[in-house]
């Protein structure tokens, strides 16, 4: 026998000593698929949330202006109301009431609270933001749903720092306190939690973050345009807010993913990326968007346009 052979002979005595290996199933589920430990690597999916994530549609181009314009469709109205404060004083809000308003009188209507920027007050969102037009233009075709605008009066309270959940500042106590109860009072509102967003530009996108955000039995929507935290109050503002957005169900919460949009040579471009990576490392769900220009009303009136068309899904 040469050593060809004998090497032969000992690796059939080799593989018959060995035990048999089973062979694959198909579409056999391995027990350690079943369990709901990480994946190799530490990862996992999350669970899966209530709302599927709608499609954003794209922003109108920067010198788009039919998406604004007073169109021939029907026509909402904006009223210059007094609402009474806690502090003593009267306040100016604008409200938008949409077409069909004052004719559907059984009809109660979802409310987007709309906040302008520093040194603005309550007039702006429709002397240069267009909200009744862009709101009549989307309602007549069909991309938005008929809803209430209001439009308050926030300067001189709104505050750029980061609060604690339950320690209210100045505006958030105010729009708890005087503007929910007023516009729920005088208007046919619809008063669930879904049924309400708040959304700002710079200064104003503080008040969705302080008030909107620290009150998500109150609101479900929230909407952020050219804004976010300045660096010496990012931190604050990650320890604050931490064990709120830690909650194993917080995505839940969120009607819609919260919202970010800014211009690419926004002054609050950093402060708005820095602000939204904090949503993102606690695993909550956003729209990043970045558009052209800058910190103005060519990009906010896109961006109210642009969300308005996912607002308030019609199941609530």
């Amino acid at each position: 026998m040469n050593a060809l052979q004998t090497g032969l002979l000992l690796l059939l005595a080799i593989s018959t000593a060995l035990p048999a290996v089973a062979q694959p199933v198909a579409n056999a589920t391995p027990k350690a698929a079943t369990k709901t430990a990480p994946r190799r690597g530490g990862f996992s999916a999350p669970p899966a949330p209530r709302n599927p994530v709608p499609i954003l549609p794209a922003l109108p181009a920067p010198k788009e202006v039919a998406f604004y314009a007073t169109n021939d469709v029907p026509h909402g109205r904006v009223e210059v109301v007094q609402y009474p404060t806690t502090a003593g004083t009267d306040k100016r809000m604008h409200v938008y009431l949409p077409p069909g308003y004052g004719t559907e009188a059984e009809r109660r209507y979802p409310v987007l609270y709309l906040n302008h920027g520093g040194g603005e007050d309550d007039s702006h969102w429709t002397a240069k933001g267009f909200t009744q037009c862009i709101l009549d233009n989307l309602i007549a075709a069909g991309k938005a749903r008929p809803m209430i605008v209001a439009m308050p009066n926030t300067a001189r309270v709104v505050s750029g720092k980061p609060p604690k959940p339950g320690e209210d500042d100045a505006c958030t106590q105010e729009y708890l306190r005087d503007i929910l109860p007023y516009v729920d009072g005088h208007y046919r509102t619809r008063t669930n939690r879904e049924s309400r967003a708040v959304a700002g530009l710079s200064m104003g996108g503080f008040v969705t973050l302080n008030t909107g955000l620290t009150h998500l039995e109150t609101f479900g929507e929230l909407y952020v345009f050219s804004s976010g935290y300045w660096p010496d109050q990012l931190p604050v503002f990650k320890e604050n807010i931490g064990a709120l957005l830690s909650q194993t169900n917080i995505n839940a919460r969120f009607r819609m993913p919260i919202y970010f949009g800014v211009g690419e040579t926004d002054i609050a471009y950093l402060n708005s990326m820095r602000t939204m990576a904090v949503f993102n490392d606690h695993g909550i769900r956003t729209f990043s968007v970045l558009s052209s220009h800058g910190h103005e009303w060519l990009n906010w009136r896109r961006y109210l346009w642009q969300t308005a068309q996912i607002m308030f899904p019609e199941d609530q």
